[in-house]
Formats: C-alpha cells, sequence, structure tokens
C-alpha cells in the first residue's frame, strides 16, 4: 500500500511503500498568500496533460481546487511559487502517477 507524505518545510514530498519511504521527490509549493493547506487528503482523480501551468500530469486531492501536478516552469520547483498546489517537475510527477491509484492517502505537513 502507498501514501504520499508532503512536508512543506523541506519541499520534499516522499512516496511511502508499506510506510517505508521509497522515494523522494524535490517540490514547490503555495506562496506566503496562497498557501498549501496542510492536512489529510486522498488523490480522487488523475488527468494526463491538463495543459498551461499543470505540466504533464495532474493528480486532484480531496480539498477542491488543490493538486499534485507537474509544471511548465521547472525553475519554480524548490520555492514558493503556486496557488497552494503541489508542484513537481513533469518527469516526477509522470513517474508517480503510474505508482500511486486514485484513492491514496496524502498527508501535507510542515
Amino acid at each position: 500500500m502507498y501514501r504520499i507524505i508532503i512536508d512543506l518545510s523541506s519541499r520534499t514530498l516522499y512516496l511511502l511503500q508499506n510506510n517505508m519511504v521509497v522515494r523522494g521527490f524535490p517540490i514547490g509549493i503555495g506562496k506566503e498568500l496562497t498557501q498549501t493547506p496542510v492536512g489529510e487528503y486522498t488523490i480522487i482523480n488523475k488527468v494526463p496533460n491538463p495543459g498551461g501551468p499543470f505540466g504533464a500530469f495532474w493528480m486532484g486531492l480531496s480539498r477542491p481546487h488543490y493538486g499534485i501536478h507537474g509544471t511548465n516552469n521547472p525553475a519554480s520547483i524548490g520555492t514558493l511559487a503556486s496557488h497552494g498546489c503541489v508542484r513537481m517537475y513533469n518527469e516526477d510527477v509522470l513517474s508517480l502517477s503510474r505508482i500511486v491509484p486514485i484513492g491514496t492517502r496524502v498527508t501535507i505537513r510542515y
């Protein structure tokens, strides 16, 4: 069973399998005025090639209007750049999307 922990302080998304970290990915997070919301969510949909700023893939969270997605601005990874979503390099979000199913638990924390 997979789950995701997003650590806002280190700007890292961790993929866990059976509660063991198997991979870490650098991320971009929300700006000061549009912070990424902490809490417990699930992945509710997956959309390839959503276009625009969402890069190569979108995984929607159970909190409306928030998701984990690629980016058309790779320089924003590691920074406070989004409107609250979690940005990943396109190759990373594609890799992650192939592993985690809809219903995967996502914890966002400091």
